[in-house]
């Protein structure tokens, strides 16, 4: 049965790959992109291949049910996105452990677009005039769940109240109209150890929910489906000992508004101290090759965590990420 489980998984993932040369039909199709964006250095650095390898406050942003892996009794990270464009993201979690009843989160995530002059046509020279800054928000906030129902296998889930805001609108008349909408979105997972030591795979959906409107026009949010393997190395190569581990993650990506990708990320890590990352999105409009590093070291009794990521984002200029977290 293991080896069936194993197979069935590896057909999956191989069947995505081979449509990544597919004609894109699906683009342009869902609202607030943001939600799409790496939320943590780690995760961007093995190319967002992270939802078996995710674990406490940051995985409430790939797949709730890492929740459950965190070894410590209280997790917290927040990250620091250096987008396209002078664009800020900046992410957020902490997450507690309850026992036996299971693991608590919250999370948020919130925008930084810059100064951005609004205009309006007008009969000049230039053709228009200003009308001072437009305010352009984007914010996502979420109470996460996660449990272990056996040792083997854990579950998660996250209800996120998100909102966007596009700016007024000048009318005619001289009122203003808000483009602003809001609503609430779901995320869910899986994690399941079918005993062949690390190895696990799993599942997540991130913003289900319904469809929202500015005006006539009405669409969903980035609605992703993503199934993934994920194993340690080391387990199967043991002369190598416990001071260093190599995780591998290989993921199959199902977007609403693109045509399948395939994720990978790999991370060595040596003493649990010291980590070097790297991953690649395969059929990705921007982004490709991402590396980084991070370290874990113990400080006034507390387990501190820093990351660091480089993304390439084709023609734009690469992405830069820090993460900082904190175990107690």
């Amino acid at each position: 049965m293991k080896i069936r489980i194993i197979i069935f998984v590896a057909l999956l993932i191989g069947s995505t790959m081979t449509k990544l040369n597919a004609e894109i039909k699906k683009v342009a199709q869902s609202g607030y992109q943001f939600l799409k964006i790496d939320a943590d250095a780690r995760a961007a650095a093995m190319g967002g291949a992270f939802i078996l390898v995710g674990t406490g406050a940051s995985s409430m942003f790939y797949n709730p049910a890492g929740m459950t892996e965190q070894p410590a009794s209280i997790d917290f990270f927040s990250t620091q996105t250096n987008w396209l464009a002078d664009i800020g993201y900046y992410s957020l979690g902490v997450t507690k452990k309850l026992g036996n009843f299971g693991v608590i989160g919250f999370s948020m995530q919130t925008s930084d677009y810059g100064s951005i002059i609004g205009t309006r046509v007008a009969d000049n020279t230039a053709g228009f005039i200003e009308t001072g800054n437009i305010e352009v928000e984007a914010l996502a906030m979420g109470v996460s769940f996660a449990k272990s129902l056996t040792d083997r296998f854990s579950v998660g889930g996250q209800v996120k109240f998100v909102s966007q805001s596009l700016g007024n609108t000048l009318m005619p008349d001289g009122s203003e109209k808000s483009n602003k909408t809001d609503g609430l979105a779901y995320d869910f997972g899986t994690i399941y150890y079918p005993g062949i030591k690390s190895f696990r795979f799993g599942m997540g959906v991130r913003n289900f929910s319904k469809n929202f409107k500015y005006e006539d026009d009405s669409f969903p949010l980035p609605l992703t489906f993503t199934m993934g393997v994920a194993l340690d190395v080391m387990d199967f190569v043991g002369s190598f000992g416990e001071n260093h581990n190599l995780l591998v993650e290989v993921d199959a990506v199902h977007p609403i508004d693109y045509t399948e990708r395939v994720n990978m990320g790999i991370e060595y890590g040596f003493k649990k101290i010291f980590f070097l990352r790297g991953g690649y999105k395969f059929n990705h409009d921007t982004e490709g090759l991402s590396l980084g590093v991070g370290f874990s070291i113990r400080l006034i009794g507390l387990m501190t965590k820093l990351s660091y990521s480089f993304n390439d984002a084709g023609s734009f200029s690469p992405v830069n990420r820090i993460s900082i977290g904190i175990s107690l």
